[in-house]
């Protein structure tokens, strides 16, 4: 079989067919990829006050009958895979300024070594940013706006809680400023 020769930016499958190549980009700014490298630590603090809650610590928080809080079981072990999932969604940032961005890595089965469309990353990047500010600003409006995350010991912990949690508002602007980044560097518009 003979492979008839490719347009610019594709190259040919092993079975023939045409495949997207990435297209050659310039290099991140320095202060996007300083900016994803600091996004998972927007996440981290939450994630550390959630791996306590797991671990059976009450983090001051208390129960229906007035009592600490005590998580155990499927609940603790529920908690403790929300703080590895947002820390690896956090993660998910490098692929902005990073050559993960550009090409699916190889080790992932079917889409190994595919080029990924820019387009792609700019819509699910944009919806990911938008949907972090609505949880992060909208869901815990009354937190942020003076009330308490619920039953708590005391003030105290409330305030712990708050500034273990606050900076998960930034996430959100934070991945949507390199989205803008990504989008400029691949010049692709959604």
């Amino acid at each position: 079989m003979t492979i008839s020769p490719t347009a610019p930016g594709q190259d040919s499958n092993s079975d023939g067919t045409r495949a997207l190549v990435p297209p050659t980009q310039s290099a991140a700014p320095r202060w996007a990829a300083r900016l994803a490298h600091v996004i998972p630590f927007f996440v981290l603090p939450s994630s550390v006050w959630r791996l306590a809650v797991a671990f059976g610590f009450p983090m001051g928080m208390l129960n229906d009958v007035g009592e600490p809080a005590v998580v155990r079981g499927w609940p603790a072990v529920y908690v403790a895979a929300i703080s590895l999932l947002a820390e690896a969604v956090a993660l998910t940032a490098f692929g902005l300024v990073q050559p993960l961005g550009e090409e699916v890595p190889r080790w992932v089965p079917i889409f190994g070594g595919r080029a990924v469309h820019p387009k792609a990353v700019i819509v699910a990047a944009s919806a990911g940013s938008v949907a972090l500010m609505l949880i992060w600003t909208v869901g815990f409006w009354n937190v942020w706006t003076g009330g308490r995350p619920g039953p708590m010991v005391s003030a105290f912990w409330a305030a712990v809680f708050t500034i273990c949690y606050a900076p998960l508002n930034l996430w959100g602007p934070a991945l949507l400023t390199l989205t803008w980044a990504y989008q400029r560097r691949t010049g692709d518009m959604p």
